[in-house]
């Protein structure tokens, strides 16, 4: 393995324990401590992660939301998976808010062949793709865009959300803490996600399992407020067992991945 590679690896465990010691990068990558310190160095120079004694830390801030033409071709398998996985609970003559996200994207890719429904969403990628859809009914919730993100934010689309009350309502999440419960990297996103899930008979959560135990910058609900989580196979049993004893129901989609 070249020096680009590892790197391109420390950045990923980085990103999904937030800190490294440099004696797991050792044991990891089977070269010496000189070797990983010189990645380090390297990485942080590029401002890709902070520096601290015996390791390192990422260098972006909880408000740091990743651009959405990058999380789009992060965890792909898994996000396909849950999203399948998450359209079984999804049944004809529901009426369901479909909230932003790449994952929530790969659920509305799946409830095409649904007869009956109807679809209140935030998300303009999600709305594109259902327009012409003969059995979908399509509401838009309105409000101001999102550059970038091309999601609706702002007193109209909280005021959307609060005057209807649907079946299900499927969220993403910027991370999910035992603690902390949902958080969201932008105020915004957070607040129309709360009147989301606030009139929703059932609250079911899309995530991949790297953002358990991530904790962004705003919070969004605890997770009593969660009735289902639908992620992937990479769900550490630990954090399986702690959602369960709250109650939560966790459906675990199994992802394929390539052999190394």
């Amino acid at each position: 393995m070249n020096a680009i590679e590892r790197q391109k690896i420390i950045l990923q465990i980085i990103a999904e324990q937030g800190a490294v010691t440099v004696a797991e990068l050792c044991e990891r990558f089977g070269v010496s401590d000189m070797t990983i310190r010189r990645d380090l160095s390297t990485l942080e120079r590029a401002s890709l992660l902070r520096r601290i004694h015996g390791g390192a830390v990422s260098a972006r801030g909880r408000s740091y939301e990743p651009p959405v033409l990058t999380r789009v071709h992060e965890a792909p398998e898994a996000k396909r998976a849950i999203g399948k996985l998450a359209a079984t609970l999804v049944h004809e003559g529901d009426s369901i808010a479909l909230d932003i996200g790449t994952t929530t994207l790969e659920l509305a890719r799946n409830l095409t062949r649904l007869q009956d429904i109807t679809v209140l969403t935030n998300s303009l990628p999600i709305a594109n793709l259902l327009t012409d859809q003969p059995g979908i009914r399509l509401m838009l919730c309105g409000g101001i865009v999102r550059p970038g993100e091309r999601s609706l934010i702002g007193p109209v689309a909280e005021y959307t959300f609060s005057q209807f009350y649907v079946d299900k309502a499927f969220i993403g999440i910027g991370g999910v803490d035992l603690e902390a419960g949902l958080t969201e990297y932008n105020t915004d996103d957070a607040e129309v996600k709360r009147h989301m899930i606030h009139n929703a008979q059932r609250c079911i959560l899309l995530t991949d399992s790297r953002k358990f135990g991530l904790k962004t910058f705003a919070s969004v609900a605890p997770l009593s407020v969660v009735d289902d989580i639908v992620t992937d196979d990479g769900l550490k049993p630990e954090f399986r067992e702690a959602l369960e004893r709250e109650g939560i129901v966790v459906h675990i989609a199994s992802v394929a991945r390539n052999a190394p």
